[in-house]
Parts: C-alpha cells; sequence; structure tokens
C-alpha cells in the first residue's frame, strides 16, 4: 500500500510541474528586468508557453492534468479516509489541537502573509 501511495505521489508531482513550471516563471519573470537572470529564463518559459499550440499549453498542460492530480488525490484521500482509522483518528486529533490554538494559528497565518506581502512589495520597488 505504501509503493501505490508513493507512486500516485510521484505520479501527481509529475503530473502538476508543467502547470507549476509556468506559474513560477510568470512570477519569477516579473521579479526583475528581463535581461538579467533568471528572468530572462523565465521569459522564455512564458514565451514558450504562449507561442505552444492551445490544444497543449492552455487545454492539456494548464488544465487536464492539474484536473487529473485533482481527481486522483480526492479519490486517493477518500479511499484512504475510509480504509485508515488512524488516519482518521489523527485527523480529528489535529482538528482539536488547531482549534485549542485557533489565536496562535491565526497570528502566525497573519505573520507568514504579511512577509509574503512585504517580500513582494520590497521586490517591486527595487526592480521599479
Amino acid at each position: 500500500m505504501k509503493t501505490l501511495k508513493r507512486t500516485l505521489a510521484a505520479a501527481e508531482l509529475v503530473l502538476i510541474f508543467p502547470a507549476g513550471l509556468f506559474m513560477t516563471a510568470l512570477f519569477v519573470r516579473n521579479v526583475q528586468p528581463e535581461q538579467y537572470q533568471p528572468a530572462h529564463a523565465a521569459a522564455q518559459i512564458v514565451t514558450w508557453y504562449a507561442k505552444g499550440p492551445v490544444w497543449l499549453t492552455l487545454w492539456t498542460l494548464m488544465m487536464a492534468l492539474p484536473f487529473a492530480v485533482l481527481v486522483i488525490g480526492g479519490a486517493t484521500l477518500v479511499r484512504n479516509w475510509r480504509r485508515d482509522a488512524e488516519l482518521r483518528r489523527a485527523a480529528w486529533e489535529m482538528l482539536s489541537l488547531i482549534r485549542g490554538n485557533l489565536a496562535t494559528l491565526v497570528i502566525a497565518v497573519a505573520t507568514l502573509a504579511s512577509a509574503g506581502i512585504l517580500g513582494i512589495v520590497a521586490l517591486h520597488a527595487l526592480t521599479d
């Protein structure tokens, strides 16, 4: 069973990679001017996706493969939830811990979000 889970996890990473690469390239392309690396390489990736055939770049790489990951992952999670009592117990235990420490979790998430926002604003300010 562990081998099947590992195989599915690896397959999902492979299937989601093209869309993740494109999304990362979009971000990196805007971090600094295109004449510098890695923005130049990112711009080339975005251009390849934009110039490629729509059936391949949009429908297959950006929609069909992530949708396959969603379906396969969802089905696997539902199957594991139904079959594995230890997983259900651990999930309920984790939820009760979250509920008990919700204020701390909200503070942590807000702090991380603010760090991300400040990082994006700083990068934007540096590139203008």
